[in-house]
């Protein structure tokens, strides 16, 4: 059948096969995703952060190829046809994606996600790509595993592999991402031996000879550990917090003349900027607003809030202005008035309450036998880490560069409006006390001790 041998900087060599995966990634719908960068507008903020869903989507191809050479050492036969199909999803897992695609669909929520069951039907099934996957014969078996159709519950492991709590894709962007910006942390390859299926789904074997391994726990934690730390470092920096606010504003402002969502499908991250400011830049906010980013003259913060507010103001301040898009323009127009600045020189940014956190759902199987969800095994460091992850929500109100001289009077208007004093000052200074590793997770943001 042959194959092809890629080098990738994080595993090495990797191996696709000529037929049927190497024929997906050279198609256009494929190729496109070398133009769109994995973590946005990261590199803003990291400079090495170039790398794009293209490597990624290869990378994931070879740790679900992983994880089945592992289950089939642990006991579990894995089908030829199924090990095909589970790595031609996991090759295909984002061919959905638009660019800036997190930014747009979960921060701003301007469209919708990018992995719902309608989107992923309409990209495996159209153009070169979708000829060559009905071609392959694996069409109907790749479908339900991207959730598109169902699974049997005893073959949903197949889905697991792909896109569970741990999966294909987390081990390979957390190692891709903490590499390429620059982070001295990596998890355990060790993670390989754990895998198992219990009960139709991809779980983690934590027992052997009927004792429990601790070890294999710890590893575990140390992932969510490694995705909590990209989080506060990364993913939720307030630089590339503020860079992908400005290019939101500017598809806002497009959407506002006529953009549809179809309209990004076919984009890479450069087509998408060029199509603004070639159809859409007589828009003036939109133009002085990409020519900023372009020239990375970020917005700056002016006014933070943090999770160390009252939980209910926090859900009320989600609600407004997470979900509420026309609230969230409608008051920084009213910030822009109160402040003489022009449309687009405030920003207000606010996230969801649960910061994008999966749910540790994973099976653990025990010494005694049982098997039990990762999550109500009651393990002390992965509860902190969980609630250390909602302490990263921070309300933003950004404005421009060059009206930072009118920061401190921006902070006064945005304290009136909202009805809470700034935290920036005492963000700043490292002073603001969350969260304590001897606290309850519920009692975060309310507790003694350090972030």
């Amino acid at each position: 059948m042959g194959e092809k041998v890629i080098r990738d900087p994080i595993w090495g060599d990797l191996v696709l096969s000529a037929e049927p995966e190497m024929r997906l990634v050279d198609t256009p719908e494929f190729q496109r995703l070398r133009g769109i960068k994995q973590l946005g507008a990261a590199s803003l903020v990291y400079p090495g952060a170039h790398h794009t869903r293209f490597e990624h989507s290869l990378g994931t191809t070879h740790v679900a190829g992983r994880i089945l050479d592992a289950l089939e050492r642990t006991g579990h036969p894995v089908d030829a046809r199924d090990r095909a199909a589970v790595r031609v999803a996991a090759l295909l897992h984002d061919i959905t994606h638009i660019p800036f695609g997190h930014t747009f669909e979960d921060e701003r929520r301007i469209f919708g996600r990018h992995d719902t069951p309608a989107r992923t039907a309409r990209f495996l099934e159209s153009g070169e790509l979708g000829r060559r996957l009905r071609a392959s014969g694996l069409e109907e078996l790749v479908k339900p595993i991207l959730k598109v159709g169902d699974l049997p519950p005893e073959r949903r492991w197949l889905r697991d592999v792909v896109s569970g709590t741990v999966c294909a894709d987390l081990l390979d962007y957390l190692a891709r991402d903490a590499f390429h910006c620059g982070i001295a942390a990596r998890w355990d390859e060790r993670v390989f031996r754990t895998f198992a299926v219990e009960g139709g789904r991809l779980a983690i074997n934590a027992e052997k000879r009927g004792i429990l391994r601790q070890d294999v726990l710890t590893e575990v934690v140390n992932l969510l550990r490694l995705r909590y730390t990209l989080s506060e470092r990364v993913y939720f920096h307030h630089g590339k917090v503020a860079a992908g606010a400005m290019v939101s504003k500017a598809v806002e402002c497009a959407v506002g003349d006529g953009l549809k969502l179809d309209d990004l499908f076919g984009l890479r991250d450069e087509g998408l900027l060029g199509m603004l400011a070639t159809r859409f830049g007589k828009n003036r906010t939109l133009r002085k607003t990409l020519d900023r980013f372009l020239a990375r003259d970020l917005h700056k913060r002016c006014y933070v809030l943090t999770a160390a507010i009252d939980p209910a103001r926090r859900r009320e301040l989600t609600e407004l202005y997470h979900q509420d898009r026309a609230r969230r323009e409608r008051d920084e127009a009213a910030l822009e008035k109160t402040l003489k600045l022009d449309p687009g020189d405030v920003i207000i940014y606010c996230p969801s309450e649960k910061m994008q956190l999966k749910e540790a759902k994973i099976p653990v199987r025990l010494g005694d036998g049982h098997c039990r969800p990762l999550a109500e095994l009651g393990i002390r460091e992965m509860e902190v880490l969980h609630a250390k992850h909602r302490e990263l929500w921070k309300l933003y109100v950004f404005i421009a560069g060059d009206h930072r001289d009118r920061a401190e009077a921006a902070s006064r208007a945005c304290a009136e409006l909202f009805g809470e004093p700034s935290q920036l000052e005492v963000l700043k200074s490292g002073q603001l006390r969350l969260f304590s590793s001897d606290a309850r997770p519920e009692d975060s943001g309310r507790s003694e001790g350090s972030d």
